[in-house]
């Protein structure tokens, strides 16, 4: 949502297949001018394209990563998308699946980047990420991911908290969203008790924005097939074919998927993943709840 974007930061659109994606780069000072000589820059493509990709959940959206990447808009092209389904961007009536967001980031990365591209995703998108590198690696230069899980991993169902015969019950499935996404205690409550390790990192403003995005006509369609499961699969299978160079950021009091879970994955292939990172006292948004410990590691590899 751009009320909620950095300044200096305004939005495009492309097409995909599943409609339209609205994404957040630098269209603005102080970040549409080259660094120290105050020349406006005319096309911020010939940058060096960073992509911020969001979580999944009720209210999600490309704000999720509006506290990092103004921190590389001087040398790097951002493009942080509201993936289809979530926040400004296209919200069509179905059943979303795997391909679906497989196909659309792909589309996605094609139509706006000129050069292999370094992500910087989060959780399930950043397993999808971990699954589009292993069969389209010509698309990318390197994965940075925090908490990546295929919320099935080892054939562990993490991210199921309702039975599937409440969750595909007609009107209660509304009703189960309405309730968990579109109220404002309920997703106070969310980021307070699930997603941070500090409650009291949790601000007005993140909380308006959750709302803003879970508030969309149609929004519920991406979230129910994702508390659904059924973008859910088991990373193990495909970490192994990994290739691109890749880091890992896990929030050591990260819920649903805790950092053993991490390590886990990680050691199923240590030549494409070089490091592993334990960011004490964080969840599994460490990005957002304490975005300078994320910018300071990106910087330190970038």
């Amino acid at each position: 949502m751009l009320q909620f974007q950095p300044p200096g930061f305004g939005h495009k659109l492309i097409h995909t297949s599943l409609g339209a994606m609205v994404y957040y780069t630098q269209t603005n000072a102080p970040w549409a001018f080259a660094p120290g000589v105050g020349k406006a820059i005319a096309d911020t493509e010939d940058l060096r394209p960073l992509l911020f990709l969001h979580n999944f959940g009720g209210g999600a959206s490309a704000y999720e990563w509006s506290k990092v990447y103004p921190a590389f808009a001087s040398n790097y092209q951002i493009l942080a998308p509201d993936l289809i389904g979530w926040g400004e961007s296209a919200h069509p009536v179905r059943d979303y699946k795997i391909r679906d967001y497989l196909s659309i980031i792909a589309e996605f990365i094609i139509q706006t980047c000129r050069q292999p591209v370094t992500v910087v995703a989060s959780s399930l998108t950043a397993a999808f990420a971990i699954r589009l590198a292993i069969v389209q690696p010509n698309l990318f230069k390197a994965l940075f991911l925090v908490c990546p899980s295929g919320f099935d991993d080892f054939g562990e169902g993490a991210g199921r908290r309702l039975p599937l015969s409440v969750i595909n019950t007609p009107l209660l499935d509304n009703f189960i969203y309405i309730l968990g996404a579109e109220n404002k205690i309920a997703v106070r409550n969310f980021l307070q008790s699930f997603l941070f390790a500090k409650s009291q990192r949790v601000s007005q403003e993140m909380v308006e924005a959750y709302l803003t995005s879970a508030q969309q006509p149609n929004a519920k369609f991406a979230a129910l097939s994702f508390l659904r499961g059924d973008l859910y699969f088991d990373l193990s299978l495909y970490i192994q074919q990994l290739t691109i160079p890749t880091r890992i950021f896990w929030g050591e009091k990260a819920q649903f998927t805790n950092i053993k879970l991490g390590r886990r994955l990680a050691n199923l292939n240590v030549s494409a993943i070089q490091d592993f990172y334990a960011i004490a006292d964080a969840g599994i948004l460490p990005h957002l709840e304490i975005p300078e410990v994320l910018i300071g590691l990106l910087q330190r590899y970038l």
